[in-house]
């Protein structure tokens, strides 16, 4: 009798390690696939309906890539969130045109800093699922006087840093958040995460793309000075 208690005990306690394991489940490889909401002034509302409504991220260890289709062109992000590096490579097929923009350190956080701050998370123990994760609720403030929600599940760990460095003081993989894109605010909720292999990607200039600056791209889209 006191064998079989033993017994099935080690049995609970294997099959509690187990959901604990799966529980925490780490991907480093794989594709997230968001949900995007815009938070635009009435003035531009119309041009919600001409963004992107879903938003792909593929990542391998510390580098991300984002391709998104502007008209004609293709336009692949590429960046490193540890050391803060990136690469914008733009191909229009029709025009034979192939350019590639380096991002410096200095560049990405250029960008960064003109972006609002974001402090005082807080957790508030309510619990809710998002999508197929089960999640618990922050709040969050930026410095402009904007209030914030998020939700984080501890069901799965993307790479540290994934999200950004504003998010590095929530413990879990961020599925339902609000940060700012290119001078947007946008909200995005994780739809799905394939873990699944992709990359490795390279933040060297493919061969036959020729090099940019982005002031460069700007002036030939008519923003250039």
């Amino acid at each position: 009798m006191f064998k079989s208690v033993k017994t099935s005990l080690l049995a609970a306690v294997l099959v509690g390690s187990a959901i604990i394991a799966n529980a925490q489940k780490k991907i480093s490889q794989g594709t997230v696939v968001y949900g995007v909401e815009y938070s635009l002034p009435a003035e531009q509302a119309a041009m919600a309906a001409q963004l992107p409504k879903e938003q792909k991220v593929k990542f391998n260890g510390n580098v991300l890539r984002i391709d998104m289709q502007q008209g004609p062109a293709t336009i692949g992000i590429l960046q490193d969130f540890v050391d803060k590096k990136g690469l914008m490579l733009i191909d229009v097929p029709m025009a034979q045109i192939q350019y590639a923009v380096k991002m410096s350190k200095e560049d990405v956080e250029k960008a960064e800093a003109s972006a609002p701050k974001l402090s005082d998370f807080k957790a508030t123990g309510e619990k809710q699922k998002v999508g197929n994760y089960n999640a618990e609720k922050y709040t969050y403030k930026d410095d402009k006087g904007g209030a914030y929600e998020l939700w984080a599940s501890n069901e799965v760990e993307l790479p540290t840093g994934f999200a950004g460095d504003q998010f590095k003081e929530i413990k879990g993989a961020l599925v339902k958040y609000t940060t700012f894109q290119n001078g947007l605010k946008v909200t995005l909720t994780i739809k799905n995460i394939l873990e699944d292999k992709v990359g490795p990607f390279s933040l060297e200039v493919p061969s036959g793309y020729e090099l940019k600056t982005m002031q460069e791209i700007m002036a030939m889209q008519g923003g250039g000075q």
